[in-house]
């Protein structure tokens, strides 16, 4: 099927998600001008056949897309397995099961050495967690606020934001929140009862914050006093993304277990694993208990060639010494934009090429979203933190290509700041603020603004190839 190109062809594509899929998604992704077709796949860029424009991704599926859209080595290895394999029985020995695993060990830091499989990150989020009560005998999990961990039933109940999970309450018990980098927040709360502490060594949807070095090395001490389990989840950061392989190597710190997932399937086929340390109450546990977590989609032959490939290409290229010269020019750039324009940008943070930049307001996430896209690039908010937006590009950007994307990141921020004094103004009104940061009125809002865009846009522009 060819790409469509019409305004009425994409219509139609929206009318059919919006019946047979998801309708609200679809209003949100209109509010931020994120409702793009994916087309022509090729290193960091896409097209969207509709508006006609080559779009920089610097989403990455969230991190999904370290070693670029369709690449090559990885899509020879992937037709190589076809030619040859099918996802393979889940419980059955398999020379690729081992290869994966071997290379995880080899790579992973300190004594990180045992694999199990999951199909996807909040699977590795439901398998650590469990294996983390199941060893330990106790019930208690500590989490951090506003960290995202997924959709499935443990990883879910360990999303530090209420608003994913007060609709399916009561969830799991034993689960405790406590705020990011507060040490003392954690020593309060953890004791003889808490099987483990999980957190992402750089919270990316509560808006890109990075877990500093005396932070992570105390949570580690606390684990170890109180024989806690300490588990991060690098299923975004991981593989190259902060500018080392993993993030823990940053700080050196060793937890007990490690999620991956993401960018393990080299943007091509979906794979996950939990890397645990060979420590006899883990080894004995999962010794004694081997179907204590199953799962038939995760780790398959087929999955295990493509990460294996997808691993020694980011080897290969170094991709993490790329993700961290790339990022320090990006992050760079960002604070000179800020110190030129402290009123539409707060803050810039980030590792590698992790980076965030905070706006003064939630509503100017959507409105960023739009200007960006406008622009040629396709980036998203964060998910519990609307005013920052995430620039998370593959790690195989090259110099030229991340000068257009700060040229057109900088040229957006003029287009918003435009906006500023009327947006700041509607503010200031009692409770406009507010109103204004409710996620589903800005959905309403930019839909009602979408549509008269559209209504106002010559059929040269509703037509282009």
């Amino acid at each position: 099927m060819n790409p469509p190109a019409s305004a009425a062809d994409k219509r139609r594509i929206e009318e059919l998600f919006g019946t047979h899929i998801n309708r609200g998604q679809l209003k949100y992704l209109k509010a931020g001008h994120l409702d793009v077709i994916e087309t022509e796949r090729l290193g960091v860029r896409f097209r969207d056949p509709f508006s006609g424009r080559r779009m920089y991704d610097c989403f990455s599926s969230a991190g999904s897309f370290n070693v670029s859209r369709h690449n090559p080595a990885v899509m020879q290895a992937l037709e190589e397995a076809v030619d040859s394999l099918d996802m393979g029985t889940f419980c059955l020995l398999s020379e690729h099961k081992i290869a994966l695993a071997e290379k995880l060990a080899a790579i992973a830091p300190g004594d990180l050495e045992q694999v199990l499989f999951a199909s996807g990150g909040g699977e590795a989020i439901d398998c650590a967690l469990k294996l983390a009560r199941g060893a330990t005998g106790r019930p208690g999990i500590i989490a951090t606020v506003k960290a995202y961990h997924g959709h499935t039933g443990f990883a879910l109940s360990a999303n530090g934001k209420p608003h994913y999970r007060h609709y399916f309450e009561p969830l799991m018990p034993g689960f405790e929140f406590v705020p990011f980098n507060d040490l003392e927040a954690v020593r309060r709360s953890i004791s003889k009862e808490t099987a483990a502490v999980i957190l992402e060594p750089v919270q990316g949807e509560a808006g890109i914050f990075p877990g500093n070095n005396a932070y992570l090395e105390g949570l580690r001490r606390l684990c170890d006093e109180h024989g806690a389990l300490l588990i991060f989840d690098e299923i975004q950061t991981g593989f190259g993304r902060t500018g080392k392989l993993f993030a823990c190597e940053h700080s050196g710190v060793i937890p007990d277990m490690m999620t991956v997932a993401k960018s393990i399937g080299g943007a091509l086929y979906p794979n996950a694993a939990v890397i645990y340390r060979t420590i006899p109450r883990l080894t004995d546990f999962v010794a004694a208990h081997p179907a204590f977590h199953i799962t038939h989609n995760g780790g398959t032959d087929i999955a295990c060639r493509v990460s294996l490939k997808a691993i020694e290409y980011i080897e290969e290229h170094r991709l993490w010494e790329n993700a961290a010269r790339m990022g320090a020019k990006l992050k760079a750039a960002l604070e000179d934009l800020q110190r030129e324009q402290p009123k539409a940008v707060r803050d810039v943070r980030g590792l590698g090429l992790m980076v965030g930049i905070e706006y003064g307001d939630e509503f100017m996430g959507p409105l960023m979203s739009d200007a960006l896209a406008k622009r040629g690039v396709f980036a998203a908010y964060s998910g519990n933190a609307p005013q920052v937006m995430r620039f998370m590009p593959p790690i195989t950007v090259t110099e030229s290509e991340m000068d257009e994307i700060i040229a057109a990141i900088r040229g957006a921020v003029h287009d918003v700041r435009r906006l500023l004094p009327l947006a700041m103004l509607a503010a200031k009104i009692p409770g406009a603020s507010k109103l204004l940061n409710d996620e589903r009125v800005q959905t309403t809002v930019f839909n009602f603004l979408r549509l008269f865009e559209r209504s106002g846009a010559q059929p040269s522009e509703r037509h282009q190839p």
